[in-house]
């Protein structure tokens, strides 16, 4: 008996989840992966700045009980795109936890339209100001299956 067809939006989802083995925060493993017409422009994890130590490597930096060390994997997907001179505008983004209020900024002015996310991560407010910008906030769960 052959395995179901996973829909893109699980095949999606599920690359960001092996991107977030990549984190190097071990207190959010959180992939992101960035997509247009079914094709990857850019990844990104939880990582610190690029060539600091890593959080596993020398401990957290908190601040509110966050750890503001690392860069989070939405900014670091949207900053490799720039620095390969790939185009973000209209395309979608899968995140395995849903963005902070930061990040949700970082992909509103990037253009992004449609987030689709895992785990509903602490900020309520994306809820609002996605709405009011006319981008799709989409609970993985909610999706059907669509291949």
């Amino acid at each position: 008996m052959s395995k179901a067809r996973a829909s893109w939006d699980d095949y999606f989802m599920q690359i960001a989840t092996d991107v977030a083995t990549r984190s190097t925060c071990d207190r959010k493993f959180v992939g992101a992966v960035i997509v247009r017409d079914k094709m990857i422009l850019s990844t990104g994890y939880n990582g610190s700045i690029r060539g600091l130590p890593h959080c596993d490597e020398v401990g957290h930096e908190m601040e509110n009980d966050h750890c503001v060390r690392t860069v989070h994997a939405e900014a670091n997907a949207i900053a490799q795109s720039a620095r390969n001179g790939v185009r973000i505008e209209g395309s979608d983004i899968y995140v395995t936890a849903s963005p902070c209020y930061n990040c949700f900024k970082l992909i509103a002015n990037s253009g992004i339209t449609r987030i689709f996310y895992g785990e509903l991560y602490r900020d309520e407010r994306i809820k609002i100001h996605a709405q009011e910008a006319g981008i799709e906030l989409i609970h993985l769960s909610d999706t059907s299956q669509q291949g």
